[in-house]
């Protein structure tokens, strides 16, 4: 059993809680207000999660913020700086605006890359982001999972978070470095235009889809095109 630290009460972090709990992790979820995440951890009904503060939540292994940049996420971060050495982060935050209607950083960057920029001991991951809160809650669709990219420059702390995460019911894709974090979020921001576009918003997700392409079939098709 790992034990995961949430630093956050809000609908991602109670969502990420129950489904890592269910699948025997130990949670500590913590807030800056002791008595709501009592609260809510007892109304969870799951003896794994145990409430906490932030300070007692970042002593595990792996920490995982359930906060947004325009809310403070930074500065939160920085006043536990010393206990993130080492440590698995996982970011899973977007950088929306309030109305989430745009980002507040730039293009040439990205909530993860800030991050290792701001704490470059800790071992930033990046996931989650693309899945909006309410898919949590059911995450089969039409039979079918969906995805959750995953991005870090620190390949033992990508397998570290695979492993995590291995029983929950998504499939996870390796979406290689932090700097595709930039994609993945601006992904999540037109998903979030679209689904309210479709009315599906917030439930919905990516799924990639494809097949192995057979070699066979490649050199016919060039054969045709070639005549």
């Amino acid at each position: 059993m790992t034990t995961i630290g949430i630093l956050g009460t809000g609908r991602m972090g109670v969502r990420l809680a129950r489904m890592l709990a269910q699948v025997g992790h130990r949670v500590v979820l913590g807030s800056r207000d002791p008595a709501r995440a009592e609260r809510i951890a007892a109304g969870l009904t799951l003896p794994q999660i145990e409430p906490g503060t932030y300070a007692e939540a970042v002593r595990a292994p792996f920490i995982m913020p359930a906060s947004f940049i325009r809310d403070g996420l930074f500065d939160l971060l920085e006043d536990l700086r010393p206990q993130l050495d080492g440590k698995v982060l996982i970011d899973i935050t977007n950088p929306f605006n309030g109305d989430y209607t745009d980002f507040i950083l730039d293009w040439n960057t990205s909530a993860a890359e800030e991050l290792q920029k701001r704490f470059p001991k800790a071992r930033v991951v990046g996931a989650f982001k693309n899945v909006w809160w309410e898919c949590f809650d059911a995450p089969v669709f039409d039979g079918h999972t969906s995805d959750v990219l995953v991005v870090s420059d620190d390949a033992a702390a990508k397998r570290d978070f695979l492993s995590l995460v291995d029983k929950t019911p998504f499939r996870y894709l390796d979406a290689g470095g932090l700097k595709n974090a930039r994609t993945v979020e601006r992904m999540t921001l037109l998903s979030g235009e679209l689904g309210q576009r479709c009315g599906y918003f917030p439930r919905m997700n990516w799924r990639l889809v494809g097949e192995p392409w057979e070699v066979g079939r490649a050199d016919h098709v060039r054969e045709l095109i070639s005549r």
